[in-house]
């Protein structure tokens, strides 16, 4: 299955613009208590009993550590019937690295 996926500076831009859409965080507790983008947290382990929290017409970015588990959230919602599904290429370690260096780091 080919994943749509979107870079930190797409994301980064679509921010900026202010536009409506949701970042979903798939890690765990404790990593989103080191650093975060402010999204939405469901572990990815609580994604399939958690996704009647989701709006299905929503753009969903996900993310998670370096994007492993956030492909595989991205690949569950697209068979679920998520039209509007992204996994951020790189995770929230590609944002620390090209767009927010000062972000704490894990």
């Amino acid at each position: 299955m080919d994943i749509p996926e979107i870079s930190v500076q797409e994301l980064d831009a679509l921010r900026n613009a202010k536009a409506d859409f949701l970042i979903l965080d798939v890690r765990n507790p404790d990593e989103y208590a080191i650093c975060n983008l402010g999204g939405c947290l469901i572990p990815f382990k609580e994604l399939p009993s958690r996704l009647n929290e989701l709006n299905r017409d929503q753009l969903i970015i996900i993310h998670c550590h370096s994007g492993g588990r956030s492909r595989r959230a991205t690949e569950f919602l697209l068979q679920a019937g998520f039209t509007q599904v992204k996994n951020l290429r790189g995770g929230i370690t590609a944002w620390t690295n090209e767009i927010d260096p000062k972000m704490a780091r894990y």
